[in-house]
Formats: C-alpha cells, structure tokens, sequence
C-alpha cells in the first residue's frame, strides 16, 4: 500500500479521500488556496500547504506548484479527486516524470477520452453506438451552424474536453445558435482551457444512464452496474440513483459489456464512467442507447454504487493504483437495494437558482440509518463564490426504491442551514414528486415540472416574519437589560424595561424590518390575555396563532428563520444604512452574485429592447446572462469586463422609455 498521499483538490472530495486513506493508514497532505484557509479539509490532513491565491486558475489549476509540494513532502501518490485536473494528461505525465504515483488512469488514456470527439470515433471502432452529429475538428461558426442544420434541430452544442455540464448548450432553432456557440465556446475556455465544441442530435426523452468500471494493471476489467443521473437542470445533474429505475437484465449486461470494451479500448485503470443517454420513449431498450463521453476519474455521484455494492472505490483506488489486482471479478459482484443521492446547494430556487454566498451561520444533517453525508463544510464556515456551490451529497439506502426516496426526502427535511440559501426544500419537492416515483422520466424532468417544485418567487412567509422579529425584540430586551444591569448595582426597577403598558387600549407599535433586503413593517402587539406579552403581527397572520418553525438562528446582522424548507433573514430596519453606491436607480442592472464579470455587449447610447442580452457574470463556474427588463437606452457602463464584481454592484444603467 502507498504511504501517502496528495489531495490535489478541495472541498468535499478532499474530506472523502482523506478519510478513506487514514483508515489504510497513510499520511495525507492538503493543499489549499487562500480562500479556503481553515477548511474542513485542512483540518483532517496531517499536513496542509499554501499554494495560491483563490482564483482555480492561480491555485488548484498550478501543476507546478501541485508537483513541488508534492515533491518537498515527499508523497508517495497524488489523488485528483474530481473536478480541476482530475482529466488532464499533463497532470498525470507530470507525476510520473517526477516518481509520483498518479492515482487514476494512465496519461494515454485520459489523452484518448478525454476529449468526446475522439472518444467517440475510438469507441465507434470498438463497436460502441455512438449519438448521430459532427465529431471532427473543424470548428469555423459557419461551417459548425451548416452542420447543425444538417443534424436537424433540436442539436447540443458539446465542449469537446471536460464534463459537468459545462460548455453545453441545447439549440432549440437555428436563430439561436450563433449565440448558443458563442456562450460554450466561452464557458468550455473558462473551464477546461480548451473552447473545441462539437454539435449532435438532441435525443428526445433522453435518459442519462451511466456504467462504473474499474481496472486494474494486469488487464481485469469489470463494471460496477449503473447509475441513473437524468434529473438534471441546465445539464448539471440533480438526483443520482442505482440501480437505474426500469432497467432489464439485458440491457444491465449489453450496457455494461459496452463501459467494458470502452475501458478496454484505451487499457484503462482505475475508476472510470462511461456515460450513455437512452432513447427513453419506449423504456429502455438494448437498441436504443448511445455513447456520449468516458471520465477518466472518480465521479461526484460515486457513493450510490458504494452503497448497492459495499465497495469503497476509493480503497479500490488506492489499491489498484499500489499495483494489486482487484479483489473480485464480473460474477462475484452483486446488487443490494436501492441508493439514491441529492446535490445539496447553496443556491438559491426562488431567485432562478443564483449562487448563494456567505457565512454557514448553522449546519446540520440528520443522523439516520441508512443515511450518508459527504459534505467539506461546517458550521462558521465561508461559501465563496470562486468554487463550486456544493454544500454536501445527501445518500440514502434502502432495501426497494420507494424506501430510499422516503429516507432521502425525510432527511432533507430535518436538514438545517442558515446563512447562504439552499435547494434543499427543491430536492425534497423532487424525491416527492409523483412523476419522478412512478416514472417514465427524463433529462426534462425538472423544467417541465418546474412551477410545482416551489421554483420562482414565493409568497414572503408571514409567520416566519412574526417569529423573527419577535427573537429581534426579546434580544434587543435582554442588550437592554445587560445595559442596565452594568449601569447599578440595584436590581432593576420594573419602570425601567419596555413592555407594553398603557392607561388605556390594547397597545400595537410598529416594528420596522427589512425581511430578506426587502423593506416591511410589522406591528408589536401586546395582550393582557397573555399577561402583557409581545409578540408580532404582520399580513394577515395572527399573532398568538399556534404556528411551528423549525429553527432560529442567531446572528449578528439579524435572525434566521427556517421553515419548511426554506429561509427567511429578518433584520432590524436601519433608515441610515443605505448603500448610495448600489442604489437603485429604476434601471439599474446589478450584480446577481459575486463573480466576474465576462462581457458587455451594450454601449453608452445603444438602445435595447426587452430580453435582450445585456452582460454576462461567472460565478461558481456558471454564466449568467442579464437582461433587459424593458425597453431602454443605455445610459451608463459602470463596470469593466473581466473585474470581480459584489453581489449588488452597478453594472449598467438604463435609461427607461417610462
């Protein structure tokens, strides 16, 4: 077994690799960006080293600085995780050039999948079916959009290195494409380094099914059954599970000997996926399913195979990668109920799942049998926007599928987080969803469903108010209490404390907040039913009704108020606290979120009509399009492209027709 081991990553899969190797007894080695000084994962590693400012491309992307540390601690390994450069062949060159065991396959074969349009024309000779659409290397916008044509629309716009639903785009007419392009071909850059596209057919009712395969140096290779990864938004998935919901034994084996000779075609090693989208209109059938890409690593959804076959790949990992055999073969391996996993975010549904920043002022999973969290968080913790915004995987076991997804939804409902918000109301809405239980279902799973599944803006909860600005009240009571206790020895005079006396009537005093940014006014009610207490009122809701909340959390900005699944921060009113800087001026367009911003495509004086695209922003390894909400001119640039801008911030101003 290898002695040690470099965690080339961060996060979450930088907790999950350490854990697995101090229980095989090597020593770990963290290495972090300034950004994540102080992280859960720093913590859990013997030893942690600097290696750059937050930026990826500064830090996690710098090989250079990776192998040095690597090479003055003397590391027996370096493990990618996922993600960075978890599928660079130069990486992998890099350690072995340096005596450094890579745990993951070998360079040549990251060379040959690592880019779809080669992968597919590798696995088509192996006689893998590949999606109809145009593999080559030519990458002219004319000549990309003649093919698309020819393809016929619906088409996917597919960057040709890379995964995760980056640099993808689905076209939907022929109008949209040159833009559609414009935006991967960016994206795939910004992420990969690489902006090479490649143009296929969209599949209808496409199910995205994928096959765990794992290698070892003395040419086994087996699959690991499959996972069902189709709820996805924006090609991002969502909801993992296995086995895939449907599937047959025969199409189980023609599937999985397919990953197999995939693997084999490039002498894989390691842990691999060999991702293929299913023609579902009819079920899943043995002649409807197509190759779509290989990653050459360890997948974020991994934990659902753990799960159904009481394997830890990482082990397998280590193992393989120390030079032994793997332990068993096809035959020996065999399915144990039903796991599914849920991507929990710190994003936020109402507000079309913008990235959601900030300090984690509370963070708590539930500790139930059958129940998993893989998480590189905790409380007090920082959600930057320079990463990606998982906050933790969520898995369940169960012995049948509908148990797994009762256990999956009844845990992200005890799920507690404060501070940035988080889809864990939406992932639970999905695991309930009546469609995706009973099936049939795919990859357009979630945008048809989308208004049932509490996405968009939502009514403000009135009672979550109430009880905010009540803990507002009793904590502004108990500062003035301390205050004057400090001020005398002698106990404090009942005259001297607010409460709600008056000689005559019931008392109500307007209490002014501000509820999630937004200004309101509540009233302060006092009751001598209730012996003189206080509470809220506010809308429609009754003060003294027995209504439930799931938690308070205190900070020092406000409260935090969680109820049935979602969040709500009340504040203090400050009529002072105004940001002149970022005030709205009606046509203001502000940053969404922290991030970069990409480009400006508007001048001062250019006129602009409604929807039309305006600026993009980075953020969490996403664009986001800002548009015009109406018809203007363009009065003012208040930014530049390629500046890190705050949530909030100015960016253009719109001079309105109204």
């Amino acid at each position: 077994m290898l002695e040690s081991v470099l965690i080339a990553n961060r996060g979450e899969i930088a907790c999950r690799i350490i854990r697995t190797a101090r229980q095989l007894g090597m020593r770990t080695i963290a290495v972090y960006s300034e950004a994540d000084a102080g992280a859960l994962f720093m913590q859990m590693a013997d030893e942690a080293h600097l290696i750059g400012p937050p930026p990826a491309r500064e830090s996690y992307l710098r090989i250079d600085r990776i192998i040095e540390v690597a090479k003055r601690t003397k590391a027996a390994s370096i493990h990618p995780g996922y993600g960075f450069l978890s599928e660079r062949a130069e990486f992998a060159e890099a350690c072995a050039a340096n005596g450094i065991v890579f745990v993951g396959p070998p360079a040549s074969a990251i060379n040959a999948m690592g880019l779809k349009d080669a992968a597919k024309t590798l696995v088509q000779q192996a006689g893998v079916p590949v999606v109809p659409g145009y593999h080559g290397s030519k990458q002219d916008p004319g000549f990309l959009r003649q093919k698309a044509y020819e393809i016929g629309y619906p088409v996917l716009i597919k960057a040709v290195a890379g995964g995760g639903g980056k640099g993808m785009r689905r076209v939907e007419k022929a109008a949209d494409f040159d833009a559609a392009l414009e935006s991967a071909q960016r994206e795939a850059q910004n992420s990969f380094g690489d902006p090479r596209v490649l143009v296929e057919k969209y599949i209808l009712s496409p199910r995205h099914i994928e096959i765990q395969v794992f290698a070892d140096g003395h040419g086994n290779v087996v699959h690991l059954f499959e996972r069902d990864c189709s709820l996805q938004r924006r090609h991002q998935k969502v909801i993992e599970e296995a086995p895939a919901p449907g599937m047959t034994p025969e199409m189980r084996q023609v599937m999985g000997q397919a990953a197999v000779e995939a693997a084999r075609a490039v002498g894989y090693v390691g842990a691999g996926t060999v991702e293929f989208i299913a023609d579902g209109r009819e079920g899943l059938r043995p002649d409807r399913f197509y190759f779509m890409e290989m990653n050459t690593r360890l997948q974020v959804e991994h934990p659902v195979t753990e799960a159904i076959t009481g394997l830890d790949l990482v082990e397998l990992q280590f193992r393989v990668a120390s030079g032994e055999t793997l332990p068993f073969s096809q035959d020996d391996l065999t399915i144990d109920g039903h796991a599914v996993e849920a991507r929990l975010y710190a994003e936020d549904p109402e507000k079309e799942f913008l990235p959601s920043t900030g300090r984690l002022w509370a963070l708590e999973f539930p500790e139930s049998e059958g129940i998993r969290i893989d998480t590189g968080v905790e409380a007090g913790a920082e959600v930057t926007p320079y990463y990606d915004p998982m906050i933790a995987k969520v898995i369940a076991h169960g012995t049948t599928r509908e148990e797994a997804l009762d256990k999956l939804a009844d845990a992200l409902g005890q799920t507690i987080v404060a501070g940035p918000k988080t889809n864990a109301a939406f992932l639970k809405k999905l695991c309930e969803a009546e469609g995706f239980r009973a099936g049939p279902f795919d990859t357009g799973f979630i945008d048809r469903n989308i208004a049932s599944l509490g996405v968009g803006p939502q009514p403000l909860d009135e009672v979550a108010v109430s009880f905010g600005a009540s803990a507002l009240i009793s904590r502004e009571i108990e500062r003035l209490r301390m205050a004057e206790l400090q001020k005398s020895d002698e106990p404090s005079s009942p005259w001297s404390m607010p409460d709600g006396f008056q000689l005559l009537g019931l008392r109500s005093v307007g209490v002014p907040l501000r509820v999630d940014g937004e200004r309101v006014e509540a009233r302060e009610v006092f009751s001598r039913e209730h012996h003189g207490a206080s509470t809220v009122a506010f809308g429609e809701s009754d003060p003294w009704a027995d209504a439930e909340i799931d938690r308070e959390v205190d900070a020092p900005h406000g409260v935090y108020i969680l109820r049935h699944g979602r969040q709500t921060l009340v504040q203090p009113y400050d009529p002072f606290d105004v940001d002149l800087e970022h005030m709205d001026e009606g046509g203001t367009v502000k940053a969404p979120m922290h991030g970069k911003l990409i480009a400006i495509f508007v001048q001062p004086g250019d006129r602009v009509e409604k929807g039309q695209r305006l600026a993009i922003v980075e953020a969490m390894k996403m664009e986001h399009v800002l548009v015009a909400s109406s018809n203007a001119e363009v009065a003012e640039i208040a930014a530049e492209p390629g500046a890190q801008v705050a949530e909030g911030a100015r960016l253009i101003v719109l001079k309105t027709e109204d």
